[in-house]
C-alpha cells in the first residue's frame, strides 16, 4: 500500500492492498494548511502565556456573537480539512478481482476522493441532466418528449432525483450544494496563505524601517512607495499571465502586494515603542538589537497582526471570486466560488433567469466573511487598551 505525504511515494508496507493514501494531488496546497495550522497553534500557545492576552480570551468568551461567529468558522475549517484528506481505491475488474500490473502493484483508480467527497457521496452521484431549481421535481428547461399516444410535446421532464438538491443542479447537472462545498477550501487556502505571506513580509520591513531609521529607513519606505504606487490588480493580471493560473501563484502575487498596508502601521507603531524607557534601558545595558526586536518589540505588535490579519482573511476570500470572475484566478477546473459566479455571469442572461447558482456561492461566502469579521472586531475590542473592559 503504497503511502503519499507531500507528494513522496514511501512504498508498499504490504497492509491490505485495499487504499492508496493521498495527501492530495496537489501536495503543496496541504502543506499550506499545515503550515496555517502551525502559526494559528504557536500564536494561540504563545497568547496563552501572557496576562493580557488572557484577560483578551476572557472578555472574548462573554461576547456571544463571538462565539458563534468563531464556531461558524471551525465548521468551514473542519469542511476544508476533509476535503484536504483523499486517497485513491483500488481498482476490481468486472468479476471483482483486484487488478494488479505487471509487476503485481495493485492498480488503483486514477481519481481520489477525499473525506467530503465520501461523506457527499449521495450530493455527488446523483446528477442530472441539466438545470434544475433548488428542491424542484422538474427540469428547468423543457424538451421534447414522446407521450404514450404517440404524440411529441415539449414540457418539463421530471427529475430522476426529486426534491434531493437543496440548491439546484447546475448546467451539467452536478449538484450546486456540493460545488459550494468543494469552494470551502479553496477559500480558506487562499485566505490563509496569502495572509502567511504578507505578515512576514509587514513584520520584518516594517518593525526594521521603524527602529533602525536614518537610511534603511529610507530604502524601505521607497520600496513599498513603489509597490503601492502601482495598481494591485494589474500586477495581479501581469503576474498570472507571465507565470499563469494557478492556487500557489495567486496566493503568492497576493500576498507580495498586499503586505504595504501592514507594514506602515507596523513601523509607526515601531517608531512610538522604541522611545520606550524598557527599550531605552535595554540599549543601554548593551542588549543585541536583534534580540530586542525579538523580545520587546515584536511581541508588543503581535495584537495589530493578530488583529489585522484576521479582518484582512475575508478580503483575500472575496479577491479570489472577484479575480476568478475576471478569469485570471484559480483554473476552471478547480472548485472555488469565483468559478461559481464567473460561470453565474451566462446563467443570469438566458431565459429563464439562473439564479441559484450565484446565490449559493454568495451565501457561502457571507457565511465565511462575516463572521471572520464580527470575530475580528471582537478581537480588536479585546486587545485595544482602549476598548478593554474589566
Amino acid at each position: 500500500m503504497p503511502i503519499f505525504l507531500f507528494g513522496i511515494d514511501t512504498g508498499d508496507i504490504g497492509i491490505g492492498d485495499r487504499l492508496n493514501w493521498v495527501w492530495h494531488s496537489d501536495a503543496y496546497q496541504n502543506a499550506i494548511i499545515f503550515a496555517c495550522g502551525v502559526v494559528v497553534w504557536w500564536l494561540l500557545r504563545y497568547a496563552s502565556q501572557l496576562e493580557h492576552w488572557r484577560n483578551a480570551a476572557r472578555q472574548i468568551r462573554k461576547n456571544r456573537i463571538a462565539i458563534v461567529c468563531f464556531f461558524i468558522l471551525l465548521g468551514y475549517l473542519l469542511i476544508g480539512v476533509l476535503d484536504s484528506i483523499s486517497w485513491r481505491d483500488p481498482l476490481f475488474n468486472q468479476e471483482g478481482v483486484l487488478t494488479r500490473n505487471e509487476d503485481g502493484r495493485v492498480v488503483y483508480k486514477p481519481r481520489s476522493l477525499s473525506l467530503l467527497d465520501r461523506l457527499c457521496t449521495p450530493l455527488r452521484e446523483r446528477t442530472e441532466k441539466t438545470y434544475s431549481a433548488p428542491l424542484a421535481t422538474h427540469l428547468y428547461a423543457k424538451s421534447t418528449v414522446q407521450t404514450p399516444d404517440g404524440r411529441t410535446t415539449r414540457e418539463y421532464p421530471p427529475l430522476e432525483y426529486p426534491r434531493t438538491h437543496l440548491l439546484g443542479t447546475d448546467k451539467v447537472g452536478s449538484d450546486v450544494f456540493y460545488r459550494a462545498l468543494k469552494g470551502i477550501r479553496t477559500g480558506l487556502i487562499i485566505g490563509g496563505f496569502t495572509t502567511l505571506i504578507a505578515v512576514p513580509f509587514a513584520i520584518f520591513f516594517g518593525v526594521v524601517a521603524g527602529y533602525f531609521g536614518g537610511w534603511i529607513d529610507d530604502i524601505i519606505q521607497y520600496i513599498y512607495a513603489t509597490l503601492d504606487s502601482i495598481p494591485a490588480i494589474l500586477l495581479i493580471i501581469a503576474f498570472m499571465l507571465l507565470f499563469g493560473q494557478g492556487l500557489f501563484n495567486l496566493c503568492l502575487i497576493m500576498g507580495i502586494s498586499s503586505w504595504v498596508g501592514l507594514c506602515r502601521i507596523l513601523r509607526g507603531e515601531t517608531l512610538r515603542l522604541r522611545e520606550l524607557e524598557y527599550v531605552q534601558a535595554a540599549e543601554a545595558f548593551g542588549v543585541r538589537r536583534g534580540f530586542i526586536i525579538l523580545k520587546h518589540l515584536v511581541p508588543n505588535l503581535l495584537h495589530i497582526v493578530l488583529i489585522t490579519s484576521i479582518l484582512g482573511f475575508s478580503n483575500f476570500v472575496l479577491a479570489e471570486a472577484v479575480l476568478s470572475y475576471l478569469q485570471i484566478g484559480v483554473e476552471p477546473t478547480m472548485g472555488s466560488w469565483g468559478n461559481m459566479i464567473n460561470t453565474a455571469r451566462l446563467e443570469l442572461a438566458r431565459d429563464p433567469i439562473v439564479w441559484w447558482n450565484l446565490s449559493a456561492a454568495f451565501a457561502f461566502m457571507f457565511g465565511l466573511v462575516l463572521p471572520a469579521n464580527l470575530f475580528g472586531d471582537a478581537v480588536r475590542d479585546a486587545l485595544d487598551p482602549r476598548l478593554r473592559t474589566g
